[in-house]
């Protein structure tokens, strides 16, 4: 079997686009797989057409040789976009692989040790305060006003069967209410990131409301992104002592740093989704950094985000994936889930387009707040060319 040829195919994701790589074979059979092309100046889609003459004529199912061999030929420039290129022609020769085996992808490494894989809703009111008049329109979701609305939220969450939400902080000090800014959006202040109590004040006073709507048992995430310096993160970290969160994620390319802030505090530290590989992993595993290491799944690709996951389990560190994207990714991160044994707890977008799972041959299902891992070949579903044709990408502000 050899690859003819990888094209990527785009549809709209409401606030961001989805984006798919298709890899054909000379025996017929497709894999499929989803990167991002909206971080930074995009280009992904760019670089996996330089690749393409690298790895057409090659055998898709010898996915080790052929993800050494492109990162070997990076290695000049790893990491980045260029990893993330890598991952999607990675991941399609996964789904490949499995098809002409007639097996889950999980069953490559070693088969599932879960089914059922826990999730917390992502991103919980963040994207309806953001997109306020396309929630409105499309999904007929309230906007966030104040307060009363973040508890609501809770009490949503709780009603549709999560037992774990994520959130960000907001802030409630205007006219209306605004999101923070993550560290890597042009703001006031996101060069200097200094913390102050406003800022502290209202992470703890979401937390409040959200635990308001949840009660007491379920589980909250709170993501900081790398918005703050180590003296913030710890600041924070400390002032949300009290309300038992699963984890606060804190973002830094410095391992002694996230290791500081993780030793000054009683609350569980995640972070690592932007680092890529093994070797970017290993100095803050040996630093202890981390309670939970995330790992992008459609950035370093399933075969290598498998290798990152036991090197975690050498320190005694649990995983969790990544995954802020579409329908395909939402299955390549759950073979991933189900693979490893150090699995935490799965990220998924609750909040999403109405048409996110037509994009799919067979949707799959979230009840409970479980993710059911697909039986069939493969991710155990494949992309459907006509739907997405049928949603081109569209530009919203």
């Amino acid at each position: 079997m050899r690859i003819t040829k990888l094209e990527s195919l785009h549809a709209d994701g409401g606030w961001r686009t989805f984006s798919f790589l298709k890899l054909s074979t000379d025996e017929g059979l497709v894999g499929w797989s989803e990167y991002s092309d909206g971080f930074g100046a995009g280009g992904t889609t760019e670089l996996i057409q330089k690749f393409a003459p690298l790895v057409t004529g090659m055998d898709p199912r010898e996915v080790a040789r052929l993800s050494a061999t492109l990162h070997a030929v990076t290695k000049l420039a790893a990491g980045g976009l260029n990893a993330q290129a890598i991952a999607a022609i990675e991941n399609a020769c996964l789904d490949v692989k499995a098809r002409a085996l007639d097996v889950p992808v999980c069953q490559l490494f070693g088969g599932a040790v879960r089914d059922r894989l826990a999730v917390y809703w992502s991103h919980c009111g963040m994207f309806r305060l953001r997109f306020p008049e396309f929630f409105e329109k499309h999904l007929g979701k309230p906007r966030i006003r104040g307060r009363d609305d973040v508890r609501r939220l809770g009490e949503e969450a709780l009603a549709r069967g999560f037992k774990a939400i994520k959130t960000n902080p907001i802030f409630f000090d205007g006219k209306e209410p605004r999101s923070f800014n993550g560290g890597f959006r042009i703001a006031p202040g996101f060069l200097e990131r200094n913390v102050d109590a406003r800022i502290v004040g209202s992470v703890t006073d979401v937390l409040a409301a959200f635990r308001d709507g949840l009660g007491p048992d379920p589980g909250i995430l709170v993501d900081l992104n790398f918005s703050q310096r180590t003296e913030g993160f710890i600041r924070i970290a400390k002032a949300v002592e009290p309300y038992n969160l699963t984890w606060l994620e804190c973002d830094s390319h410095d391992p002694k740093a996230l290791a500081h802030v993780r030793r000054s505090t009683s609350t569980p530290i995640a972070s690592l989704e932007s680092i890529y590989g093994l070797h970017g992993y290993r100095p803050f595993f040996a630093a202890y950094a981390v309670d939970a290491a995330i790992i992008d799944v459609p950035w370093n690709g399933l075969y290598q985000a498998v290798r990152v996951a036991t090197l975690a389990d050498a320190f005694e560190v649990n995983v969790a994936p990544h995954n802020f994207y579409g329908p395909i990714a939402d299955l390549m991160s759950a073979h991933f889930c189900a693979a490893v044994p150090n699995f935490r707890i799965m990220e998924y977008e609750a909040d999403d387009v109405p048409w996110k799972q037509d994009l799919l041959t067979e949707p799959y299902r979230v009840e409970r707040g479980e993710f059911i891992l697909p039986s069939g070949p493969g991710w155990g579903a494949a992309v459907n060319e006509e739907a997405v044709r049928a949603h081109p990408p569209a530009l919203r502000k």
